[in-house]
């Protein structure tokens, strides 16, 4: 019988099996030293199965030891994670159990102060509780304490629960249940927190001491090892067969058999859950796509293989079309042989553009990845997506058994990048830099994947800001990472670069000058920028570039005559040769609003185009979620690449799609004309990537030859007929970057862009400093104030995301830093742009009896009771994204029913509810009232 009377600073005391560490789900207590056994144990599969062999040798060279010493030191920091559990109020909490500890000595609370003291949460009773036994094994414990070795290891593992606790003081860390006194302030509770640390520490056999505090990155990664490992030794089905017997002595013999089982089952705990690392085998890029390299693939193809030798960052720049997606994929699979990375994410930067790459990179994972091929879709909609639903290789959602399917562990909570695979959305690995929950988990995710983003031109400064520090981050941890744009400046390029740099190392700024198209290579290891290389197009063509300089009638009610200088005549004029002469034409809005409104109006002129079926479309954001997706499927098959030759050569019937800048990133789309408002040069160029992308020899004379796309610009026109932005666009872009880009667009000889020769300058020339020099004083002054502005909240945005994001990889001496949450960082302040939609609505229509649908044609009735996993479904299918500033101080009446506030999915979503008014579905949200029809929703 243990003596709990007794302190105990030494290993001769035996860990006290009634204390109890899970509880919740099983057949009775389970001992907190099985479950600290349990995560070692799986630890150390983790280590065998996860961790690179070039990590795993970075951590033993930290440490001081062997792989085999730094395994087991890694498991006995895992197997510690929950000693804060040994506390009277966590104990407290199973009445019955903790009756029969209270009353003897050991435990029984007589100081006032614990019998007072409030919950105190079990990581950091970790936290508090295991410096003085890293002191007694030996980690120095200097006076700056969160610098010391003991110190950050406890910290670390306090941080289990997804967030790390301030540094304590030396004070603190001298007398923990003085300052602490929730941490049992009578013997045996310290004492059998020693009890348990030393009886882990004895049966894995973990004696090496660490004589120095971990580098940022290793901390990281070590860091996600206990969270992983805890999470898998943690789950039900696994504890309740290796539940001891009532009597279990838990004395070193039965700790060992104990300990021996759970090393043994947990290899196969791993792989069930889908963990492991994607091998990448040899295959030139005709064996892993069904067709020949264009000139771009084929240089990286053969000369990728010759530069590098380890870690990192591959950047490609190439027009919209050039097979920018092969080309990372094949070079990702190059890069994670040569520096043993055992994973890929695949970011790009929307949801939409996410579900189209999911199936493209699910097909090259089947046919060109060996070893655990395990597959995520990352972003908030992902499990309502019809390409990401357990499918016929997992046995009721629980385990991956074939193929590349991911299963139930890996889709639940912030698991996803866990997996060797992952395709999703940027922001689901930006959030590794913000100090929210888990955010360290997920640069652990990214710590041995290639990283792959796409469109790496499309981000604001806030965002640019974020990928820069991310950046930093992945090139401390050794990361691959392939960047892919259309459009980056240099100055963009050489941040992004030096970043990486930075974080391998390399503080010495690097000039880039990247080639377009072409790539460029830098190595982790010596920092070296390779020559930048430029290779010949694939798709080398003239754009024709025509402005046309507008009223902007567009808010100007139908029954107003259009101007004959006003945007409507000019639409009109445009398209008419649409209905007769055929052809698919884009018309690129800046807001929902005008696309809505620009729509109504081409259906009431182009009467033919409107009463075929397709003939006229619209796509915006603000339509519900299941019928944005069906209408992006159409507008894949209508206007997407062709299947055949043959279908190649059939002309199209007239089509016109009426959408907003969602259309201009990843989606291969191809129109014989492009339409477009003023915007910044760089999506004007990604938008005409959409003109004539695909060889279709028969398309309509009136769009001119086929191979040369055409883009005309809708100019707005203020009262004094100078370009300048509508009120209506807000902050949508910026006005100096509107104002230059017409200029630079006024200045093209004859209106001709030569792809891709020209590009890349016309990128750099409309921010240049310079830009102004030559005009007219008053045009250069009222240039300077706009750039002003534009400077002014660029430095804005990138002093946000200095404040908000967590320090760079070599600047982490105190893990709180990764944690620390004083500004209310949370996972929504990620948005793509200034102005973005953040937040989401569902309409309800009224049904007679006063019944609610989810759908206005039909009885779908809205679920108000429980809501279960198929319910929470269809609420999100019928969900809509809207701006922030809609949802602001919302009423009563839009809150959601009662029923849906323990689900975090549901539970911050506005109810519209919809009334038929004999014309009108509408509904107030706040002070606008709000309008469902056949173009989304609307606001008046």
């Amino acid at each position: 019988m243990f003596d709990s009377s007794r302190g105990g600073v030494a290993g001769s005391v035996e860990p006290d099996a009634r204390l109890w560490g899970k509880h919740d789900g099983l057949p009775g207590p389970y001992p907190v030293i099985c479950h600290l056994l349990d995560t070692a144990a799986v630890a150390g599969a983790l280590w065998d199965a996860v961790l690179g062999e070039r990590v795993r040798g970075r951590i033993a060279e930290a440490v001081g030891s062997s792989e085999e010493d730094a395994r087991r030191l890694v498991m006995l920091w895992a197997g510690l994670h929950d000693v804060g559990k040994i506390t009277p109020r966590f104990q407290g909490q199973v009445k019955g159990e903790f009756a029969k500890l209270a009353g003897e000595p050991g435990y029984a609370e007589d100081d006032p102060a614990a019998r007072r003291a409030g919950f105190l949460a079990h990581e950091t009773a970790t936290h508090w509780g295991l410096v003085e036994f890293f002191e007694l094994c030996g980690y120095p414990v200097g006076r700056l304490v969160r610098r010391s070795p003991a110190h950050q290891i406890a910290q670390l593992l306090g941080g289990h629960h997804g967030c790390f606790a301030e540094s304590l003081l030396a004070k603190e860390v001298a007398n923990p249940s003085g300052h602490q006194p929730g941490l049992g302030t009578a013997p045996g509770w310290r004492g059998q927190r020693l009890a348990h640390a030393f009886a882990v520490r004895r049966t894995v056999g973990a004696d090496k001491a660490l004589e120095s505090v971990l580098p940022g990155p290793l901390a990281v990664v070590i860091a996600g090892v206990v969270v992983v490992a805890d999470w898998l030794a943690s789950q039900v089905d696994l504890i309740e067969p290796r539940m001891p017997a009532q009597d279990w002595p838990a004395d070193d013999a039965a700790l060992a058999g104990h300990f021996a089982r759970a090393a043994a089952a947990a290899p196969g705990w791993v792989r069930e859950a889908g963990l492991g690392r994607a091998v990448f085998p040899d295959k030139p890029f005709a064996g892993q796509f069904a067709f020949p390299p264009n000139p771009l693939q084929a240089d990286i193809a053969e000369r990728l293989p010759v530069v590098v030798n380890g870690p990192g960052l591959l950047l490609v720049t190439a027009p919209t079309g050039d097979g920018k997606t092969e080309t990372a994929l094949h070079a990702a699979s190059v890069m994670a042989r040569e520096s043993g990375a055992g994973g890929l994410y695949f970011a790009l930067p929307t949801m939409a553009t996410a579900d189209a790459m999911f199936a493209r990179v699910r097909e090259f994972a089947n046919g060109s990845v060996e070893g655990d091929r395990a597959l995520t879709l990352l972003h908030s909609m992902a499990w309502l997506s019809p390409d990401y639903v357990p499918g016929e290789g997992a046995v009721d959602g629980s385990a991956v058994l074939a193929d590349t399917e991911a299963g139930r562990w890996l889709r639940t909570g912030r698991r996803g990048l866990l997996a060797p695979l992952a395709n999703g959305t940027v922001d689901q690995a930006l959030t590794g830099v913000l100090p929210v929950r888990y955010g360290f988990l997920r640069l652990f995710g990214l710590s041995d994947k290639v990283l792959v983003v796409d469109e790496a031109h499309a981000y604001g400064p806030w965002m640019h800001s974020l990928l820069v520090r991310l950046l930093e981050w992945l090139g401390a941890f050794g990361a691959p990472v392939v960047l892919l744009s259309a459009t980056l400046t240099g100055r963009a390029a050489s941040s992004l670069v030096d970043a990486y740099r930075r974080g391998a190392g390399f503080e010495e700024a690097a000039v880039v000058a990247p080639c377009y198209p072409g790539w460029l290579f830098v190595d982790a290891a010596s920092g070296t920028v390779s020559t930048p290389r430029e290779v010949a197009s694939s798709r080398k063509r003239i754009l024709r570039v025509q402005t046309r300089r507008v009223r902007w009638d567009i808010r100007d009610e139908s029954s107003v005559v259009p101007a004959r200088d006003g945007r409507r005549a000019a639409l009109r004029e445009i398209l008419a040769p649409v209905t007769d002469g055929g052809g698919c034409v884009l018309v690129c809005c800046t807001t929902v609003d005008e696309a809505q409104r620009t729509y109504r109006y081409l259906r009431s002129v182009l009467p033919g185009l409107a009463a075929r079926e397709g003939g006229l479309r619209l796509l915006h954001s603000r339509f519900p979620a299941h019928e944005r997706r069906r209408i992006t499927t159409a507008c894949e098959s209508a206007y997407g690449k062709p299947g055949s030759e043959l279908e190649a050569a059939l002309p199209r019937e007239g089509s016109v799609l009426v959408a907003t800048q969602i259309v201009e990133q990843s989606l291969d789309l191809d129109f014989d004309l492009v339409v477009s408002d003023l915007a910044p040069l760089a999506q004007l160029l990604q938008r005409a990537g959409r003109g004539k992308r695909h060889d279709r020899p028969n398309r309509p004379a009136w769009t001119g030859d086929p191979a040369e796309p055409g883009l005309i610009v809708l100019e707005p026109l203020d009262d004094e007929d100078r370009v300048a932005a509508p009120r209506t666009w807000g902050t949508v872009y910026d006005a100096s970057l509107l104002r230059r880009t017409s200029m630079l667009l006024e200045k093209l000889p004859g209106g001709v862009v030569s792809v891709p020769g020209d590009v890349q300058q016309l990128v750099d020339e409309v921010y240049a400093d310079d830009f102004g020099a030559g005009l007219e004083p008053a045009a250069a002054r009222e240039l300077e104030r706009m750039d002003a502005e534009r400077i002014a909240s660029a430095v804005a945005q990138e002093q946000v995301a200095k404040l908000t994001a967590i320090g760079p990889p070599y600047d982490v001496d105190d893990l709180y830093r990764l944690s620390e949450r004083g500004l209310g960082i949370t996972e929504d302040l990620l948005t793509t742009r200034l102005g973005a939609d953040s937040g989401r609505a569902v309409c309800v229509f009224e049904r007679e009896a006063g019944t609610w649908s989810l759908a206005p044609d039909r009885d779908v009735p809205l679920p108000m009771g429980t809501v279960d996993r198929e319910a929470i479904a269809l609420i999100m299918r019928h969900t809509v994204p809207l701006p922030g500033s809609w949802l602001g101080g919302r009423p009563d009446e839009n809150a959601p029913p009662r029923s849906w506030s323990k689900r975090p999915l549901l539970a911050d979503l506005a109810l519209l509810r919809m009334r038929h008014d004999g014309e009108r579905w509408t509904s107030r949200l706040g002070e606008r009232e709000i309008e469902y029809s056949n173009v989304g929703i609307s606001a008046n």
